[in-house]
């Protein structure tokens, strides 16, 4: 079985880019660019995986994870609300969320349980904190839309890596004076880096970041995700794609091919 997960809001992001004229610029770039990633990897099952609010790390970095991130304006909330929507009632995805965890989490632990029954995973998603997962399993890999190739497995433990050098995504900090060569030498080392987190100031940086950085596993607490299970209904979705003026994909030759990438899933 082969089993696709889209990071939703990643991609939703990343779909400010690109076309920009009309108003609704946004959905028109995510629907444009979800067919060919389907396509691609053409999934029998596609989950599509949306945020919830990060309670543990906000408490324990004390509002500052994320803290960062610069806050979008109304309309870009407006259609991604849009785009959620048709995701929902339009297509054959499973959307699933954890009220109170990241999608990275929820990615994670299903991912997880896909990879333990032999399944073939492919996660969609720039977000570098799944590389952790390739530490794990042999058969998950992650695609990077954004570069459009597969990251690939380090040959060191990625969370320890990270929690040395911080994340400055996620708004993370690091130990002073430690980049990525200094990380990367500490952690494959032992005795270098039990030396080096002797000091207790950067053994509780260290253990914090850990705490931070790693991705929670609840497959034993499955009854926690909010689960919704879309039906295909590409009328619908025409006629939104119609309201909305995206004229180049609903032309017919175009409409067909991409409604016949999701009538397998």
């Amino acid at each position: 079985m082969k089993v696709l997960f889209l990071d939703a809001y990643n991609l939703i992001y990343r779909a400010r880019s690109g076309f920009t004229k009309g108003i609704n610029p946004v959905v028109y770039n995510f629907f444009r660019g979800v067919r060919p990633l389907v396509a691609k990897f053409n999934p029998d099952k596609v989950y599509f995986v949306l945020e919830g609010i990060p309670e543990f790390r906000n408490k324990l970095s004390d509002g500052e994870y994320k803290g960062n991130r610069p806050k979008q304006d109304r309309s870009f909330h407006e259609q991604k609300a849009t785009i959620i929507s048709l995701i929902k009632n339009c297509f054959p995805f499973e959307t699933v969320r954890h009220p109170k965890l990241e999608c990275d989490d929820t990615i994670a632990t299903l991912a997880s349980i896909h990879a333990r029954k032999n399944h073939e995973v492919t996660i969609i998603s720039s977000d570098s904190d799944f590389i952790q997962l390739l530490n794990a399993f042999e058969n998950i890999k992650i695609y990077n839309p954004v570069r459009k190739s597969f990251i690939e497995k380090p040959d060191y433990d990625y969370v320890m890596w990270k929690a040395l050098r911080g994340d400055s995504t996620d708004n993370v900090k690091g130990i002073k004076g430690v980049g990525d060569k200094t990380a990367e030498k500490l952690v494959k080392n032992e005795s270098l880096l039990r030396e080096f987190l002797s000091d207790d100031e950067k053994m509780n940086i260290f253990q914090r970041n850990v705490n931070l950085i790693r991705l929670v596993d609840f497959s034993e607490r499955m009854n926690e995700v909010e689960t919704h299970v879309g039906k295909e209904d590409f009328s619908t979705l025409k006629a939104a794609f119609e309201k909305m003026e995206f004229d180049s994909m609903i032309k017919e030759s175009t409409w067909e091919k991409y409604c016949n990438t999701f009538k397998e899933l």
